[in-house]
């Protein structure tokens, strides 16, 4: 059964495919630039060109695979994607039967034409990803021994992405996840300097937490080039988290028959990265 994985390079979709691989289930990775791809992912991975935004471009990539693990957007840095929804009745009308979509908590046209394509469909709707410490804390972390924030009481229920990987993973090979849209969350609610404190637990390194004002954060943040109403929804965020993104729900042991990992451990996993 060949599975055909989107975003294959991205946070998750790298993962989905590393786990696939692992079971021995043959995976064709989708990806915009399959140079890079063949440096990240496992010897023999089928590796495919093509872009979600573009149908056409992935006639072959859809030809004789099974199930389907699709992104509706990017998680990388400077990749632009908005998924067309064509995408998916491409994928029905080539024969792929199951299709497992990572999703935000707002669906769109992508998940409209998912549930009305005759496919066997699965929705993942991850909260925060453990995996964002990386790119928010991580240089200076790595730098300084410290974390600048906004709002240190801000709450997050945060996911390990690998986690996220390993539910779509028994979504696309196990049976009973049809028509089930999964709210993934970690196993616990950490405020952001409690997050820090267990990221400086897992790698064995004192992390200082300096809380910054609300005119230090929206400065810093326009320096690192974002739009105005970007920066109001961080803000929002930082004062206003979601309830949905600070509870705890137990989707990920129920599906996998394990906890969800913790986010000092998966700090410790990525010592190498933050030290």
């Amino acid at each position: 059964m060949t599975i055909l994985v989107t975003g294959a390079t991205g946070t998750v979709g790298r993962h989905v495919t590393e786990q696939l691989a692992r079971r021995g289930v043959p995976v064709r990775a989708l990806t915009r630039n399959p140079g890079r791809a063949r440096t990240i992912l496992p010897d023999g991975v089928e590796i495919v060109a093509g872009d979600l935004m573009r149908p056409d471009t992935l006639r072959e990539a859809v030809k004789d695979a099974e199930a389907m693990f699709l992104i509706v957007s990017s998680d990388e840095p400077q990749a632009d994607l908005d998924t067309d929804p064509q995408v998916v009745r491409l994928a029905a009308d080539a024969g792929v039967k199951r299709v497992v979509v990572l999703v935000g908590f707002e669906e769109g046209r992508v998940e409209e034409a998912v549930r009305e394509s005759g496919m066997e469909w699965t929705l993942l709707k991850p909260v925060e990803f453990m995996a964002n410490v990386l790119a928010d804390w991580g240089p200076s972390i790595r730098e300084e021994g410290v974390v600048r924030e906004l709002n240190g009481d801000a709450p997050s229920a945060r996911v390990h992405e690998g986690d996220i990987a390993a539910v779509a993973v028994e979504a696309l090979t196990g049976d009973g996840h049809h028509g089930k849209s999964y709210l993934l969350t970690g196993p616990e609610v950490l405020t952001r300097r409690e997050a820090v404190q267990a990221v400086a637990a897992g790698i064995g390194k004192e992390i200082r937490f300096i809380e910054l004002t609300e005119d230090e954060a929206r400065q810093r943040w326009r320096e690192q080039g974002y739009d105005e109403e970007s920066i109001e929804f961080f803000v929002q965020m930082a004062f206003q988290t979601p309830e949905v993104g600070r509870t705890v729900l137990p989707t990920v042991e129920q599906v996998l028959g394990r906890p969800a990992r913790t986010l000092a451990e998966w700090a410790a996993e990525h010592k190498a990265l933050l030290l």
